[in-house]
């Protein structure tokens, strides 16, 4: 039963493999396909969230959300 699990899972793997025509790779490089779209909002947003995150005393930076050390 295990090796049936295995197997079925190791195709729907295999399934999702699927190479890109030529025609369609101009679709798929549009800039809105991006993971961050809009880079100078996505610069804003890590320096927000890191800013919030720096002021509450998470992930190991120091000083405060000001920006002073």
């Amino acid at each position: 039963m295990g090796r049936l699990l295995l197997s079925v899972m190791a195709l729907s793997l295999l399934s999702g493999c699927v190479a890109v025509q030529p025609w369609k790779r101009g679709e798929l490089a549009r800039q809105s396909m991006a993971w961050d779209p809009d880079p100078l909002q996505a610069g804003l947003a890590d320096h927000v969230y890191f800013s919030k995150e720096a002021a509450s005393g998470r992930a190991g930076l120091g000083g405060g959300g000001c920006g002073c050390n």
